[in-house]
């Protein structure tokens, strides 16, 4: 068997493609233009290089693209005001902090002083809460993106056994809570998991997010599974010279491809489909902000 590789560098222009186009609609219909404000604490390389990246993809949709780059010594209390700032302008329909932060600056205070309707992350306290009880939320971009992929690729989740490898508050609950709702039968697995690998063949569905490069290998995999690897880790190549690095996922790709019925690719995976479903609850949030129906396709 070789697997169906689940393209989602192509899913995610569609997703934008959808987005572009309630962007028009919105302007035509109703005057109002969609506003993200990113902000941006210090100078990490990393954080530069997703904030333009956020900033150039919502300009190309249409919306309005909102920088805050802060110095890295910017004290709490300037933060905090920023992001009150941010929650009373009525043209900013959702705000981003990019994380990590400074070591002085408290993430989880921060995150929680941005008003929840307009948490595009997903990560405010009260939006984890409406997610786990099934209520209407601001769902984290990354397990959003993952389910949109395994929709479209089944269709129905419904009965289908899933494994989360992986605990974090950003991917693996909400990615269990997301599975939930769409009636998977789920598991969450982690490294203290008792007899992981034979935990994950159970799975018709398996979502890796542990960030430990090629975690899971392919005779994890049970035959016919869908994949879904959202591990980002470069590790050193050799092969390609002196001091030369590579990406890889958290699951063995060229073995578990052989296996599984599907699966994601890292590069080109997961990762295109976190920004562009960034844009896609930024629209989300514009539409409740004004009583309008929500997009449908573009939120769980």
């Amino acid at each position: 068997m070789t697997a169906t590789i689940i393209d989602g560098k192509a899913f995610a222009a569609k997703v934008r493609e959808q987005v572009a186009g309630h962007v028009s609609r919105l302007k035509e219909e109703h005057g109002i233009t969609p506003g993200l404000a990113v902000v941006l604490v210090g100078e990490d390389p990393a954080s530069q290089v997703y904030v333009r990246s956020k900033g150039k993809q919502a300009v190309e949709v249409g919306m309005n693209s909102y920088e805050h780059k802060l110095d890295a010594e910017t004290s709490e209390a300037d933060l905090l005001a920023l992001i009150d700032q941010l929650n009373n302008d009525p043209a900013v329909h959702g705000i981003l902090v990019q994380l990590p932060l400074p070591a002085h600056l408290d993430s989880d205070l921060v995150i929680n002083a941005i008003d929840p309707a307009k948490d595009v992350d997903g990560f405010h306290i009260s939006n984890v809460g409406l997610l786990g009880t099934g209520q209407k939320s601001m769902v984290p971009c990354t397990p959003l993106g993952c389910l949109m992929m395994l929709r479209d690729h089944h269709g129905s989740l419904s009965g289908m056994n899933a494994v989360v490898v992986g605990r974090s508050n950003i991917v693996g609950k909400p990615m269990a809570q997301l599975l939930l709702g769409d009636s998977c039968t789920v598991t969450i697995a982690h490294s203290r998991t008792k007899d992981l690998p034979e935990v994950v063949r159970r799975a018709d569905i398996v979502v890796a997010a542990v960030g430990r490069p090629e975690m899971v290998p392919g005779d994890w995999i049970k035959e016919g599974a869908t994949v879904i690897d959202v591990g980002i880790n470069r590790i050193d190549a050799p092969e390609k010279g002196e001091g030369k690095t590579r990406l890889v996922g958290d699951v063995a790709f060229s073995d578990a491809s052989k296996v599984a019925g599907a699966i994601t690719p890292v590069p080109g995976g997961v990762g295109p489909m976190t920004i562009a479903c960034l844009l896609a609850n930024t629209v989300t949030a514009c539409c409740r902000a004004n009583g309008l129906p929500e997009p449908t396709g573009l939120t769980a």
